[in-house]
């Protein structure tokens, strides 16, 4: 298996880092007329950005929403390409519109009852509301969108500059890469050039970085040809501003790195495989193994639902679509099963075998039992006696379905602890 998004996903992996400020080095002026400005900047060490005082210090926004009709939504080419997330038990208008507000998007939309997305821009086309009709999963007589199906609102808030971009975090200074044009696709000159420009035009064109090198403003995502990886000395970027003395723009060779609002969802989207697969290829473990870990990266890494030879309705509310589907419909990568009979392993093509540690499995799979899927199981449970608490005897299950699958089909063997680092 080939993980195909890891190198371009690095963002996602600072989502529980605390957010630095928006700032770049600031350029020092040695003239004494400077000072009393900078005093009334806030004390932040002379690093305040002038434009983003407004921002910080705004007041609390008065969330308001208009609708603005049904839109089409293709999975593969979203209309709104912001944050994006579900809830297939309590979504409701309100909260979709309080969370793409907080985190300043222009609209907001619902689709299939249960899934939010937010965006600056609609990039789909109109539909005829009609074909948004499908109640909200969290309150009945609201509509929240059909499928493939958007009820779009915008919103309005107080302020422009939230109502817009929000903030900006600062990623540091950067050696321009070697092929500019593939690493950071967008391009745009800005004699007056300022962080707040190039933050929002990046953002209205949909990336998730802003670089800024002199009075070029470059957009695009993280990858391998502009890993951010390599930090270089602040002081390398540090030329003043067009549009703005007290940041830096950074300069044709060192570039100065925001990442925006936008949310980069290449890697988020899922979808069933489109045409039936040539071969069943079976995700087998014992339970407890991290066989629904093991989903959930292969669905990111892949962008295609995972099945199941069983169906779980707690897994499909969490957003295993797949676990609908009879295991034979082919529309999914690989399929779940904890089966051990030879009959069962052999009516798959292929496998993916999930070995873990036969303790650790049966804890996992005993918490699971009892605590659900990333929950644990009570001290009442652990010392409690009786049928419902043997676990053990399930071990035997381990060695007979282990060998079926080795001695019947190609298989692919992933150790537990290579998932979880």
């Amino acid at each position: 298996m080939t993980l195909i998004c890891s190198e371009d996903r690095i963002l996602s992996s600072t989502q529980n880092i605390q957010p630095k400020p928006r700032y770049g080095p600031w350029l020092k002026s040695t003239s004494s007329k400077d000072s009393p400005e900078r005093g009334r900047l806030g004390d932040y060490g002379g690093t305040w950005s002038r434009a983003l005082k407004g921002r910080v210090l705004r007041e609390k926004e008065e969330e308001k929403a208009k609708y603005v009709g049904c839109y089409l939504d293709n999975p593969s080419r979203r209309a709104l390409r912001g944050l994006s997330f579900f809830d297939y038990k309590k979504m409701t208008v309100f909260r979709c519109q309080d969370s793409c507000a907080e985190r300043g998007y222009l609209y907001a939309g619902l689709e299939f009852g249960a899934e939010c997305f937010c965006g600056h821009k609609i990039q789909g086309a109109n539909a005829s509301q009609a074909e948004c009709n499908m109640e909200c999963k969290g309150e009945k007589n609201n509509i929240c969108g059909g499928v493939n199906r958007l009820s779009i609102y915008r919103l309005e808030l107080a302020q422009e500059s939230a109502r817009r971009y929000g903030s900006a975090i600062f990623r540091g200074c950067f050696h321009r890469p070697d092929n500019l044009s593939l690493a950071l696709p967008v391009t745009a000159m800005m004699l007056n050039m300022s962080v707040d420009k190039c933050v929002d035009f990046c953002t209205e064109k949909e990336y998730p970085l802003a670089a800024l090198g002199g009075k070029a403003c470059h957009c695009g995502f993280p990858n391998t040809r502009f890993r951010l990886h390599d930090q270089e000395d602040e002081q390398l970027c540090a030329q003043k501003c067009g549009g703005e003395e007290y940041e830096s723009c950074g300069t044709t060779n060192y570039f100065i790195v925001y990442q925006t609002q936008v949310q980069d969802n290449r890697c988020m989207d899922r979808r069933f495989l489109p045409g039936q697969s040539k071969e069943l290829i079976a995700l087998a473990s014992f339970p407890g193994a991290g066989n629904t870990w093991a989903r959930h990266l292969i669905e990111l890494a892949t962008g295609f639902y995972t099945g199941s030879y069983y169906f779980d309705g707690s897994l499909y509310n969490k957003g295993f679509r797949g676990e609908r589907d009879h295991w034979r419909s082919g529309r999914t990568i690989c399929i779940k099963t904890h089966e051990s009979g030879q009959k069962e392993i052999e009516a798959f093509d292929a496998a993916i075998l999930l070995i873990r540690n036969p303790y650790k499995a049966l804890m996992a799979e005993f918490n699971r039992k009892y605590g659900g899927h990333i929950g644990f199981a009570s001290q009442a449970h652990w010392k409690g006696k009786g049928k419902d608490n043997e676990c053990c005897p399930s071990l035997a299950r381990i060695r007979p379905s282990t060998t079926v699958v080795s001695n019947k089909l190609r298989r692919l063997d992933i150790r537990g602890q290579d998932l979880w680092g």
